[in-house]
């Protein structure tokens, strides 16, 4: 069964930095699009970042542009979120996500993309 498996979650303080690492399979990681998605308590899921299969396109939620980059690294299949300047308002649960249609990733409204990870815990305190 395929999988993404998050890690670099953790507990910062307001202005830190944060990595996100997000593994999976060559098959999988090679042909699709990653991504980013945080969920806080009590708001819905937010889109963070996706960067595509080739890694020549990159996107990013509104309220992460200039603070946080997405990357990967093909010969660990893994992608990464570096995250800075966090604030409280950073906390969420951090979700991987791949599938092979950008567009899905960058238009979903009821999350339904191929493969998503079980989500990492990043608390920012003020």
């Amino acid at each position: 069964q395929v999988q993404l498996a998050e890690s670099g979650g953790g507990l910062v303080q307001t202005g830190d930095s944060l990595r996100l690492s997000c593994a999976t399979s060559a098959r999988t990681f090679n042909s699709r699009t990653m991504a980013w998605f945080r969920q806080a308590p009590e708001k819905e899921r937010e889109f963070v970042a996706a960067i595509t299969s080739s890694g020549d396109n990159t996107y990013y939620g509104d309220s992460v542009k200039g603070r946080f980059t997405i990357s990967r690294d093909n010969a660990k299949n893994t992608v990464y979120l570096q995250m800075s300047s966090l604030t409280p308002e950073d906390t969420a649960v951090y979700y991987c996500a791949a599938d092979p249609s950008t567009t899905r990733i960058l238009l979903t409204t009821n999350g339904y993309l191929e493969l998503w990870g079980q989500g990492t815990l990043v608390t920012v305190s003020s």
